[in-house]
């Protein structure tokens, strides 16, 4: 009989114990939205609003002062006849392939360098980690153009030392080096995450290579590169993206112009022609997309590629 008479107060309760969980659980997630809204709504707006609209400007005709115009694919086949699209395709790809190992390079450099112990360590590793503060800012680009023209101090340097007179700012064969040297001499942002990266390296796996009498060399080969791999994956994918992207030191060296003979003509850099100069904003957003699925294709092939190369520690290979 007691068992009986207990039976439904027993379910009841249950089932009132379940229906608070879940009016909790609600609030809780009630409560993670509200704090998450201002971030939602500030993609919805500012990212995923606008990347879907360039989206359908880029099968239209738009020109900023008129309705757009659908026209399908007409902005996309455009771009393969268009000379001044494949000069910022080739320049652009000149200076990712040859910038971006040349800055991991003295980066990893440098980090080896500090990694070491010595007196004064936190001022070099302060003062190398500097220009990267300021970024490729106007400021930074018009002081480099101040170096680099006609009678500039690496004019004066080079007349100096007996090379020939000349700035480099006026001379197509010189404005491409001049840019590569300008993003290697802000290799101080991953300088230091090659710096923690080999903070992270065992040392006694050096210690047991010293002792089978492996070399300098043979310690740099076997040890750091693969015990650093991931931190490598990581400086070259994020340098890769960010060298696709440059426009304001481009820009401010060639006066807005792309020249001279089109030799700082990027790809970003066109694009704003094309845009904001001859307000052809379809034919922008469809140049906008292509990178954006250029670049994402590279992306992918770098994650297929890590497979082959990067290690990471806990790993039975």
């Amino acid at each position: 009989m007691t068992l009986t008479a207990e039976a439904p107060t027993t379910g009841t309760s249950t089932a009132a114990h379940t229906a608070a969980r879940k009016r909790r659980k609600r609030s809780e997630s009630l409560a993670g939205y509200a704090f998450l809204s201002p971030w939602l709504l500030g993609f919805v707006l500012l990212t995923a609003g606008p990347m879907i609209a360039s989206l359908y400007l880029a099968f239209t005709n738009y020109n900023l002062f008129a309705p757009p115009e659908w026209i399908g694919l007409e902005n996309f086949t455009r771009l393969f006849s268009d000379p001044n699209y494949q000069q910022a395709w080739k320049v652009t790809l000149t200076y990712v392939v040859l910038g971006t190992p040349i800055k991991l390079l003295a980066a990893l450099a440098v980090a080896m360098l500090l990694n070491n112990a010595f007196s004064g360590k936190g001022f070099y590793r302060s003062s190398f980690y500097a220009p990267s503060l300021i970024g490729a800012s106007v400021s930074i680009a018009i002081v480099w153009k101040a170096m680099f023209i006609d009678n500039g101090i690496v004019d004066q340097v080079q007349q100096f030392f007996g090379f020939q007179a000349g700035g480099w700012v006026g001379d197509p064969s010189r404005t491409m080096p001049m840019l590569i040297l300008l993003t290697v001499w802000q290799f101080g942002a991953p300088m230091v995450i090659f710096l923690a990266g080999l903070k992270q390296i065992p040392s006694e796996l050096y210690e047991a290579a010293s002792v089978d009498g492996a070399g300098a060399s043979r310690k740099f080969l076997k040890i750091t590169l693969p015990m650093l791999s991931p931190v490598i994956f990581f400086n070259l994918l994020l340098e890769m993206i960010h060298a696709f992207q440059i426009f304001a030191s481009a820009f401010i060296i060639s006066n807005g112009t792309g020249g001279p003979a089109r030799s700082t003509l990027f790809y970003t850099l066109y694009l704003y022609f094309r845009g904001f100069q001859d307000f052809q904003m379809g034919y922008a957003s469809a140049m906008a997309w292509i990178l954006v699925i250029v670049v994402g294709a590279l992306a992918a092939v770098f994650f297929w590629s890590s497979k082959r190369w990067v290690h990471y520690s806990g790993e039975g290979k």
